[in-house]
């Protein structure tokens, strides 16, 4: 077992509160990735559970264990950082052995252990070799395998993918996807990256000002955000915002007149708020349609296109000045500068009040 619950954990730097009473609980087997932008206090909350930086408040439990003023070494935690920091003068056997070798364990252990790992992470034909004879690839699994022969209760990994170039990354991505599904085993995973955090894990915790903006599957986060930073932060690209107000409420769903002059109807309650109420309407490049000049909501101009082949990214400006971005077909690509009409897929919109919360509720779902 692998549950670690921790409650109202709190971090300063010389009276700068970096981590804000922190709640959360990570279950047996669960992949978890803590994801925000730099600053946002990922790293160190994964230090606090890794023991290497000391706690200000609150607690931290391991299987009901109190382990907030554990020593790490204690803690039955494995780290595994974004610098691979091997030992360059040892073969790779020796590095993955070597805190095997200083606890005293057999040496028959030791050989069963190192041998998994490197059936595992692929590297038995790579055992004699030496750091700086190896990719950065193959350095970052004799890093993760120095874990693995630990068989810690948790693995800790802090952006370990982040000095790998493109194609690694999405070659480590999948070994760790793997990994995790062959050791069965419970993982905590920093990253700024929204990609790694919405392939990779089970829960993703985003993490903003040292506080949990919401926590939940990747495509519970990315269907409903709690919030217009959640919103903005998980999708790539972004979810566009519209400003509008209110201007109709009903039992069929409510209205946003956006500052462009669009109106869009919404079939969602618009839950507290009254008519004239100021909104933001959110609404991601998918649930945009390119239309036929008079079958659209909103008018746009448009702006320069992404072209990748399968899909095409099209940023367009609506009249009030906001951006937007529009998912087409591959082989379609506005000229700049040129006239568009969008649709709104009203059933996938998103609706968050003034102070940037989301509200409503989508009314096919109540039910």
């Amino acid at each position: 077992m692998a549950d670690l619950k921790i409650r109202n954990l709190k971090k300063g730097f010389d009276g700068t509160a970096i981590i804000q009473g922190v709640d959360l609980d990570i279950r047996d087997r669960e992949f978890v990735v803590f994801v925000g932008p730099s600053g946002c206090g990922k790293s160190t909350l994964l230090r606090l559970i890794a023991g290497l930086e000391e706690v200000s408040g609150g607690t931290i439990e391991l299987d009901g264990k109190d382990i907030t003023d554990m020593a790490p070494a204690k803690r039955d935690l494995a780290m595994v950082f974004q610098t691979y920091a091997l030992y360059p003068h040892m073969t790779v056997r020796k590095n993955l052995s070597f805190a095997l070798d200083l606890a005293g364990v057999a040496k028959s252990e030791v050989q069963e252990k190192v041998g998994n790992a490197a059936r595992i992470l692929e590297l038995a034909p790579l055992l004699e070799r030496k750091p700086k004879q190896l990719s950065g690839g193959q350095r970052q699994r004799v890093a993760i395998g120095r874990a693995i022969v630990r068989n810690p209760k948790i693995f800790l990994f802090d952006e370990p993918l982040s000095n790998l170039d493109a194609a690694l990354r999405v070659q480590t991505r999948l070994e760790l996807a793997r990994l995790h599904k062959d050791l069965q085993a419970t993982m905590i995973y920093v990253t700024h990256d929204q990609v790694e955090a919405m392939t990779l894990a089970d829960k993703v915790v985003v993490l903003n000002g040292g506080r949990v903006e919401q926590v939940g599957s990747p495509l519970e986060l990315y269907h409903h955000p709690a919030n217009l930073f959640v919103a903005g932060f998980l999708g790539t690209p972004k979810m566009g915002f519209l400003r509008g107000v209110v201007s109709r409420c009903d039992a069929t769903g409510c209205e946003v007149q956006l500052e462009s002059g669009a109106r869009v109807p919404l079939a969602q309650s618009a839950g507290h708020l009254a008519i004239g109420s100021p909104v933001t309407l959110g609404v991601r490049p998918e649930h945009l349609n390119v239309v036929a000049a008079g079958q659209g909501r909103m008018q746009v101009i448009a702006d320069v296109s992404e072209r990748l082949g399968s899909d095409t990214f099209c940023h367009v400006r609506s009249h009030s000045g906001e951006m937007l971005t529009v998912r087409v077909r591959g082989d379609f690509s506005p000229g700049y500068g040129e006239a568009l009409e969008l649709a709104f897929e009203p059933a996938h919109c998103h609706l968050f009040d003034a102070d940037g919360q989301a509200i409503g509720k989508r009314l096919q779902q109540a039910a």
